[in-house]
């Protein structure tokens, strides 16, 4: 008997065979059959050539993408590096003896439908590609091959999701967690720079002209960064930086920006600190004074000792924000 579900990928094929004896006895035998995803099925044990590349890259519309790229094969006896190499990509589907248009660029120039090369040596298993002219029409799954006769093979379970899109990304602003009055801190912004041939241009309120530093990642891909170092001061806190990120796209006949802005919240060192007394003037001794201080900081102050000044040195007479008692004689005063 056989059944299917028709909202899952599998169907169940169940053989029921009699055994007569004393009793009747059924016995079920099921054989369960799944439909595995074209990824996975794609990636046969025998294998013969795998990349390391970022699983997932993203790129701009009008613009360029860098694809770092480095391929390994199972059985390097198989492969000769002083023979001719090709490298070729394919898209969606790599199996291309069934989809044979899905190849769309062969660095022998048989095939270059899409705007590809590759910039690595092959030779030395460095199969980096630059892909230019972006359009979201190219945001799709890709596969790398090697050709080198007669050793072809196809990186099958090594798919490289590309995604293009029409705006670019909001740049990140790295600040210390902890800001404190007086210290100097290094503050960052840093954009995704998809292709270093085309790096984004940034600025911000920081500093005019600042250098723009295109670092390497570790798997291959790029940022763009500027730094500011700064010693922060009352007049930091609260402010808002802002850093924008120009990508030159369609050959840098235009740009296409993005900003962020973050704003610095800075720990202040008391200042402005003042003491008052109630009543003021002269008091008759044995009356009640108090007194009171007041300091600007942040966070806001919460430990406050009053000290009064004798001929051995400040003597301390109390803690608090206010500071009561009789007056028996005169003296000087301070928080």
């Amino acid at each position: 008997m056989l059944s299917r579900k028709h909202n899952t990928d599998c169907f169940t094929l169940v053989v029921r065979n009699k055994i007569l004896s004393m009793n009747m006895v059924k016995v079920g035998m099921i054989l369960i059959v799944l439909f595995v995803p074209d990824a996975l099925a794609d990636c046969p044990d025998e294998a013969d050539l795998f990349i390391t590349a970022p699983k997932k890259l993203e790129a701009l519309s009008g613009s360029c993408l860098k694809i770092p790229c480095s391929f390994r094969l199972k059985d390097e006896q198989k492969f000769k590096s002083t023979r001719k190499i090709f490298g070729v990509w394919i898209k969606k589907d790599s199996r291309i003896v069934i989809y044979p248009n899905n190849v769309i660029y062969n660095s022998s120039g048989a095939v270059n439908i899409y705007p590809m090369s590759i910039t690595g040596n092959l030779s030395q298993r460095d199969c980096t590609t630059l892909f230019t002219n972006l359009t979201t029409t190219y945001t799709d799954t890709y596969f790398f091959r090697v050709e080198s006769e007669p050793f072809k093979a196809t990186a099958h379970c090594d798919p490289l999701q590309i995604t293009v899109r029409d705006s670019p990304w909001r740049p990140n602003i790295t600040i210390p967690g902890d800001l404190k009055e007086k210290e100097s801190v290094t503050i960052t912004c840093s954009a995704l720079t998809p292709c270093p041939h085309s790096s984004p241009q940034l600025t911000w309120n920081l500093q005019q002209d600042s250098h723009n530093k295109i670092e390497e990642n570790t798997d291959g891909s790029f940022t763009t960064k500027i730094q500011q170092n700064i010693t922060l001061s009352d007049t930091y806190d609260g402010k808002k930086i802002s850093c924008s990120a120009r990508y030159p796209v369609n050959q840098g006949n235009d740009t296409n920006t993005a900003e962020t802005e973050e704003t610095l919240s800075v720990s202040l060192l008391p200042k402005e600190t003042t003491a008052f007394i109630n009543p003021s003037g002269s008091v008759p001794a044995g009356s009640q004074v108090n007194l009171a201080c007041y300091s600007k900081a942040k966070p806001p102050v919460i430990s406050f000792t009053w000290f009064k000044k004798s001929r051995d040195g400040a003597v301390k007479v109390s803690e608090g924000e206010i500071y009561s008692f009789n007056v028996t004689d005169g003296g000087v005063y301070y928080c």
